[in-house]
């Protein structure tokens, strides 16, 4: 199993036998290598993964997984579950190798996410995948056990009574916090777009189109293992373009031009979720309003926009969730009174119909 040059095309290739996962004997051949190293350390590479020893990193056997999923999965769930895995879960266990990974280390990879204000049920998906992932390597190649049985899980499956402000209420706290610019222009952002504070705290100086009064969300700030690190949204969905109104707009541009020598690939928050949830407690105390999360202010943005009457799909798509279910399992609980209304609305309908 030794490279050697391709005589038709003068770079180098590799032939070679593995046995797959099932045991069976194969014969093949890879093409196309620069070098006799390049060629060699790919097939070392190629060994180990098609050997899942266990002795291998969490990464290399994630390419395993992925392999198989994709040929059993609809290509939709398949984008989702490796959107949450590289994301959540890839960059803490990359590195470590499968058959070390505990259930310790489970239950701190667990602590760090629930310190950064997710919902319940979007822990619980997290939680989810990483479990499958090892119930797929106990099942098929022999892991011993599954650490997650022994750390338990995180998160519910259910979502909790949903806490949000109206905007009487979202107008006295924001006046408690005025005195501070960034704050006060934070605040503004989340209540009346309903981004994320990952995209939020991701947003550089040139994602605000001022000609099209739209905000472009294409990345989220993540603090993982104690580093700060820009990555790709939530889903694939949550790539999108957020018009905003002209009162938010005018702000903003007041705000870029306190920036001092302010550049495009500038943030345009320079500051951390902590920093944030404290200028929320001193706001909350200062108005005397009903004491909600960071998170839930993208809940009354979406609870303001279901009382102006828009669609379940026009407000799936501006919060970029991936499903309109998502949308409607959300909020459904605030949909009922516009059904009685919708109701009120054909019978009145009808009545006129008959004079």
């Amino acid at each position: 199993m030794k490279a050697e040059r391709d005589p038709k095309t003068g770079k180098w290739l590799i032939q070679y036998r593995y046995s797959d996962w099932q045991g069976n004997r194969k014969k093949s051949t890879k093409r196309g290598f620069n070098t006799k190293r390049e060629a060699e350390e790919w097939l070392r590479n190629f060994l180990v993964t098609q050997q899942a020893d266990f002795n291998m990193l969490f990464e290399d056997f994630l390419k395993i997984y992925y392999a198989d999923m994709e040929i059993r999965l609809r290509e939709h769930t398949m984008r989702t579950k490796k959107y949450i895995i590289d994301l959540k879960i890839l960059p803490y266990f990359g590195k470590l190798k499968m058959n070390e990974i505990k259930a310790p280390d489970i239950r701190k990879w667990q602590n760090e996410l629930m310190g950064q204000g997710y919902a319940q049920t979007y822990l619980k998906t997290i939680n989810n995948q990483v479990a499958a992932l090892f119930n797929y390597a106990v099942k098929y190649y022999d892991l011993l056990s599954n650490p997650c049985r022994k750390a338990g899980s995180m998160g519910k499956s259910n979502a909790d009574e949903m806490n949000f402000w109206t905007q009487d209420e979202f107008s006295k706290f924001i006046d408690s916090v005025m005195n501070k610019h960034q704050s006060y222009i934070a605040f503004m952002i989340l209540y009346w777009t309903g981004m994320r504070l990952g995209e939020l705290l991701a947003l550089t100086v040139g994602d605000v189109n001022f000609e099209k009064r739209a905000i472009s969300i294409t990345k989220s700030y993540q603090r993982i293992s104690g580093r700060d690190i820009i990555t790709e949204p939530k889903t694939p969905k949550s790539k999108r373009v957020i018009t905003i109104p002209q009162f938010l707009l005018i702000d903003l541009q007041d705000y870029i031009d306190s920036m001092y020598r302010v550049r495009n690939e500038d943030r345009l928050f320079p500051i951390t979720k902590y920093y944030l949830e404290h200028e929320m407690k001193r706001g909350i105390q200062e108005s005397g309003v009903k004491r909600i999360r960071i998170h839930d202010l993208r809940h009354s943005h979406s609870s303001m926009l279901i009382e102006m009457g828009f669609s379940p799909l026009e407000i799936a798509n501006r919060l970029g969730h991936e499903k309109i279910e998502t949308t409607l399992n959300t909020y459904s609980h605030l949909y009922p009174n516009k059904q009685e209304k919708l109701a009120d609305r054909l019978d009145t309908e009808y009545q006129e119909g008959l004079k």
